[in-house]
C-alpha cells in the first residue's frame, strides 16, 4: 500500500510512520513542524520507501500518484499546543480535514481521522462509550480543540454519506511513549521532565482527577486495525486502567527516583474531572485491547527523556 500520512513528523504520526514501513508499505508524510519536529523522522531520511512533504495541510493538497489510505493526524494536540495555537487548531481542523478528505475522494483512497476523547469533554457518563455525545465548553478556552475535532468528526461521515467515502474515526485517549515533546505541555512529558531534574511534580487542583494511560505501541496497532476493518463509526481507543494525578505522579516519582515530592497548583478552565474509555467497541469489533503495562511503558518513556535531556 501507499499510504498518505498527515501529521506524520509529530509524536504519533511518526510512529505510523515507523508501523507502516516495517509493515512492507510505502509512506508520504506530511508536516509543516508547527508542532511536530524533524527529529521524530529524522531516521527515515535514506529510507526509499518513505518521502516527506513539508506543508501545512489547511493549504491545498497535491499528492502524486495513487494513495491507498489517508491517516489524518495533522493538528496541535497538548492544551499548550492548542492554547498556543488556537486559530491553527481550528483550521487544521476544519480545512485540513477538508483537505485531506479531498485527497482520499479524489484517489478514491480509505480515510482515516484522528479524533479524540476531547471531544467528551468534561464526561458526565463514566467510562465514556461512543455513544455517548459529551459534555463540551463550546467557548471555552478548551474549544478551540474539542469543537475543531468534533466538527471533524461531522465532515468525515459527511463525505462517507454523500461521496459513499470508506472512512473511519479513531478517538484517541491519553497516549504517551518516546517522542512526546518533552515540554509540550501534556502529564507525561510534564512529570517525566520534573522528575528527571529532581524538582517537585506539580499536580493541578487535589489531583483527584483520574486519566487512563495507553503506550503509544498499542494505540498504533490499534489504528492499523481498524484501518483494516469494516467499522464506520468513531472507535475510542485507549487503556481503560484509571488512576487519579496524584497517584500517577507518586509514580513517576517512584521510578525515577525523584525525592522532590509533589506540589498543587489550580486546575486550568476545564480541565475534566475523570477520562476513562469504554473500549467494548475496540475489543469486540477489532480484537484490540493494551498489551504494555504502564510501568513497562513509563520505563521506556523515562529512558528516552533522560537521554534527550543529555543532548
Amino acid at each position: 500500500m501507499r499510504i498518505f500520512i498527515t501529521g506524520g513528523a509529530g509524536f504519533i504520526g511518526s510512529h505510523l510512520c515507523d508501523y507502516f514501513l516495517a509493515h512492507g508499505n510505502h509512506v508520504v508524510a506530511m508536516d509543516n513542524f508547527i508542532t511536530g519536529s524533524p527529529d521524530n523522522i529524522a531516521h527515515l531520511k535514506n529510507n526509499a520507501q518513505f518521502e516527506f512533504i513539508k506543508q501545512d495541510v489547511t493549504t491545498f493538497i497535491n499528492v502524486p500518484g495513487s494513495i491507498d489510505a489517508v491517516l489524518h493526524f495533522a493538528s496541535p494536540a497538548s492544551p499548550k499546543s492548542y492554547l498556543d495555537f488556537p486559530i491553527q487548531t481550528m483550521k487544521v481542523g476544519a480545512l485540513g480535514t477538508h483537505n485531506a478528505l479531498g485527497v482520499a475522494r479524489a484517489k478514491k483512497a480509505r480515510f482515516l481521522l484522528a479524533s479524540t476523547s476531547e471531544v467528551y469533554g468534561d464526561p458526565l457518563e463514566h467510562p465514556q462509550k461512543e455513544s455517548y455525545w459529551g459534555n463540551v465548553n463550546p467557548i471555552g478556552p478548551r474549544g478551540v480543540y474539542d469543537e475543531a475535532k468534533r466538527f471533524a468528526e461531522a465532515l468525515t461521515l459527511a463525505y462517507h454519506r454523500e461521496h459513499g467515502m470508506e472512512t473511519r474515526i479513531v478517538r484517541i485517549f491519553n497516549t504517551y511513549g518516546p517522542r512526546n515533546a518533552l515540554d509540550d505541555g501534556r502529564v507525561v512529558p510534564n512529570f517525566v521532565g520534573q522528575a528527571l531534574r529532581g524538582e517537585p511534580l506539580t499536580v493541578h487542583g487535589d489531583g483527584s482527577q483520574t486519566r487512563s494511560f495507553c503506550y503509544v505501541s498499542d494505540l498504533v496497532q490499534g489504528i492499523a486495525q481498524l484501518l483494516r476493518s469494516d467499522e464506520e463509526l468513531p472507535v475510542n481507543l485507549g487503556n481503560p486502567n484509571e488512576l487519579t494525578i496524584k497517584l500517577f505522579a507518586e509514580r513517576i516519582n517512584a521510578l525515577t527516583e525523584n525525592q522532590a515530592g509533589i506540589i498543587f497548583t489550580n486546575r486550568p478552565v476545564d480541565d475534566p474531572s475523570r477520562r476513562n474509555p469504554d473500549i467494548t467497541k475496540a475489543r469486540t469489533r477489532l480484537g484490540w485491547e493494551p498489551q504494555v503495562s504502564l510501568d513497562d511503558g513509563l520505563r521506556e518513556t523515562i529512558a528516552y527523556f533522560r537521554a534527550r535531556m543529555k543532548r
